[in-house]
């Protein structure tokens, strides 16, 4: 008897998964790990911290410090790690998984992959196509890039701090804003490109890439170019998606990806030049990993970066195809208002909330007031 009740425990003992960040954006993969029966450890600062009254364990430790979450993971004997929709939680991840023998891609890719100078200076011995850029430390060389251009911090995202500048007479300033909102006080230039932009969301394992779904992206006029919608399937020329998906995989490769999701972002002109504007080291924010992808082809896609966390990946499997995207309310988009009033008129609707009864013009993804996310056999337009 004792032994069958020994077995019995044994058996029911659950995984443990870390994940990095506890703000609003972590809560889908924290509800996907639950949903999972996996024990969750969440670390993040405790302000905002929305996913501490789901998880088992919390512990208000700021992400960045991944020294102690490396303690405490190796303590608790963690089973995977990971962390969706955060640039800034990548290097702690890699790190804590790199000193543990867990899965995950080595601390020096994740390193690459969140600094968009080093990023780019891969993208150039790889012979990738991407905008000419430097670093603003160097503006001596601001001649090589012709203006106008676009001014980004080095390590954020959500449009935060970005700018097009169209001469000499804006560029201190922008540079400085730039720099405000950088973690490490960098800012990269870089030449403007004209065009379309999409992004390609994958998932790696051992080294293979496998692509789920092209975004079409629509963004706000310059200077600041915050995106407002997102749509999938794409919509652009069949030879023109096989082209971005090849890019992809080269991009991954000479990044060193090798585990994990990835949301690459391209630039496509009016004469189909391809250019990759930058890679991220995880799924697409604004809905797009933890929503759109599972909505649009019927693929897990938080699952499977779980499963990847755990040592457990299976070959992505497709369902249906649909169509889905998301709206973002803001002064720019003020139309939406009685759409999500009344968005039980709507079939197609999926979710729709008001976060800020203010609607702001956009400067970052952070001035939104809310979004509507919808499915359909077709493109809707509100």
């Amino acid at each position: 008897m004792y032994v069958l009740i020994h077995f019995s425990r044994k058996y029911f003992i659950k995984k443990k998964i870390a994940i990095i960040g506890a703000s609003y954006l972590q809560l889908p993969l924290v509800l996907k790990a639950i949903e999972l029966n996996l024990e969750v450890h969440c670390f993040a600062w405790e302000k905002g911290a929305v996913c501490k009254d789901y998880v088992d364990f919390f512990y208000p430790i700021s992400i960045i410090e991944k020294e102690k979450i490396l303690s405490i993971c190796k303590k608790e004997k963690i089973d995977g790690i990971t962390s969706i929709a955060s640039d800034v939680a990548i290097p702690t991840v890699c790190f804590v998984a790199e000193n543990l023998g867990l899965i995950s891609n080595s601390y020096s890719c994740s390193i690459t992959s969140t600094n968009k100078i080093k990023m780019r200076e891969v993208f150039k011995i790889n012979n990738i196509n991407s905008p000419l850029f430097i670093n603003s430390d160097n503006l001596d060389s601001v001649n090589k890039v012709r203006f106008p251009i676009i001014v980004k911090p080095t390590d954020r995202s959500g449009s935060l701090g970005v700018q097009k500048v169209y001469s000499t007479d804006g560029l201190s300033m922008a540079i400085e804003v730039a720099k405000e909102a950088s973690f490490e006080n960098k800012a990269v230039i870089e030449e403007f490109i004209d065009g379309v932009e999409v992004s390609v969301e994958s998932i790696s394992w051992q080294g293979k890439h496998y692509v789920l779904a092209i975004t079409d992206k629509i963004t706000t006029k310059e200077p600041y170019f915050v995106e407002l919608e997102h749509h999938q399937p794409s919509l652009i020329e069949d030879d023109l998606q096989r082209l971005l998906e090849l890019e992809t995989i080269k991009v991954l490769n000479a990044l060193d990806v090798e585990f994990g999701a990835n949301h690459t972002e391209f630039i496509i002109t009016s004469d189909q030049q391809i250019f990759i504007t930058e890679n991220g080291g995880r799924i697409g924010g604004d809905f797009i990993g933890s929503d759109l992808v599972e909505l649009s082809t019927g693929y897990d896609f938080l699952k499977g970066v779980i499963m990847v966390a755990l040592g457990q990946f299976s070959l992505p499997q497709k369902g249906k195809a649909n169509h889905s995207g998301v709206y973002f309310l803001s002064e720019e988009t003020r139309y939406l208002l009685p759409v999500i009033k009344n968005s039980s008129n709507y079939s197609e609707i999926i979710h729709s909330k008001i976060t800020d009864r203010r609607l702001h013009f956009l400067k970052s993804s952070g001035n939104r007031s809310g979004y509507i996310i919808y499915q359909s056999n077709k493109k809707i337009v509100f």
